[in-house]
């Protein structure tokens, strides 16, 4: 890791401000450089988010997490990591998980007891299994490698029409992704870490990808509520955190909804109460070009409701946010409070540790006993 000063300062050369920030910031490679250290020094900074390109062994990765806690001890260290196709560590040990659909089929498939029985059929109970004991070995893995956070459980109903989103969905039925996406999320509260519902209020139904185009879903606010929104409301404060989706729904808001206070304040927060944490999207995603600027984006975000911001893929754009964003020192201090409570709770298992643990020997029995996993 390349040598830097650890003191944090401005840009007016005073020491910066404690506590974790509202960007969320990435890094290069396998190992800090002086860029990643003065990124992540920087006050403005509250979360390094990681990539598939910065994981190539387990002891690499756990090197990387603890040179960038090293700096700052606050930071958030998350992953994209939800099982299936997006999953950044998957050599090395860590176990391959299913993708979420798998499980929502597994509800389906297994015939169980009569509708009219009063108990849930024996496919919900053992998908629900499933899913619990995927929580816990995606948390358990992730955090006995330093990692804090993963943004996950995917709440985006399964409608056949996104590409993009597909079979990270649970399913189409709202009820089997609350169910579910509950079950999930209790595994990793097992292991010690919050979780983050995305795509807020629902990416499924919009066929464009927000990665490289800006999707439009042109349904009204009652078909919204009413089925998409209807797993954030169900799993209510059990949600720490929740991303919104680059997706424009224009009889609601002309803005995309992690750009709009209507659905983050008057809905999210007031509407269905969420309290936790929301993070914005990829500020360098096609959908967020609609602000003109990272920097606009950045502050549309936070003025709609945003706590974090999150920049990935660009280190020239993270670096112009970091030098021209303004944020107050009230809602820095609110993002604060808000991130701190994400930090993991307990100590982490190490790695060898971990593989003898009965919870987590008992968790891979399950999925191998459905052959969700090898």
């Amino acid at each position: 890791m390349a040598k830097i000063n650890q003191q944090v300062f401005g840009q007016d050369g005073k020491q910066g401000n404690k506590g974790p920030g509202p960007v969320t910031l990435d890094v290069l490679g396998l190992e800090l450089n002086e860029q990643d250290c003065r990124r992540i020094l920087h006050p403005l900074t509250g979360g390094v988010i990681l990539f598939g390109r910065n994981f190539s062994t387990r002891s690499q990765l756990i090197a990387l997490t603890a040179s960038i806690k090293k700096l700052r001890p606050d930071i958030l260290i998350s992953i994209d990591h939800e099982g299936g196709r997006v999953q950044r560590c998957k050599l090395d040990g860590f176990t391959h998980l299913p993708a979420m659909h798998q499980l929502g089929e597994l509800w389906r498939d297994l015939k169980g007891t009569s509708r009219k029985s009063p108990y849930p059929s024996a496919s919900a109970v053992r998908a629900m299994q499933a899913t619990t004991a995927c929580g816990y070995i995606l948390a358990a893995e992730l955090r006995a490698c330093g990692v804090d956070l993963s943004f996950t459980p995917v709440l985006d109903l399964d409608y056949g029409r996104s590409k993009v989103i597909g079979d990270r969905a649970f399913d189409r039925d709202p009820q089997i992704v609350f169910a579910l996406a509950k079950s999930l999320n209790e595994g990793l509260r097992m292991a010690g870490m919050a979780n983050c519902g995305k795509h807020f209020p629902g990416h499924g139904w919009a066929q464009a990808d927000s990665h490289v185009a800006i999707p439009v879903d042109e349904r009204s606010l009652k078909d919204i509520l009413g089925a998409d929104a209807k797993p954030y409301e169900w799993l209510d404060f059990s949600l720490a955190a929740v991303m919104p989706a680059h997706v424009i729904y224009p009889k609601v808001d002309q803005h995309p909804a992690g750009f709009s206070s209507i659905w983050l304040q008057n809905i999210l927060r007031r509407q269905l109460s969420f309290e936790g944490v929301i993070f914005s999207d990829d500020l360098s995603m096609e959908g967020a070009s609609v602000a003109g600027s990272v920097v606009k984006g950045a502050e549309l975000a936070l003025a709609a409701g945003c706590d974090a911001v999150l920049i990935c893929n660009r280190p020239d754009l993270a670096d112009q946010l970091l030098a021209e964003l303004t944020v107050s020192q009230a809602k820095r201090d609110e993002s604060s409070r808000r991130l701190t409570k994400l930090m993991p709770s307990g100590n982490a298992l190490p790695w060898n540790a971990l593989q003898n643990e009965p919870e987590y020997q008992h968790a891979k029995r399950v999925l191998l006993q459905l052959g969700l996993i090898k």
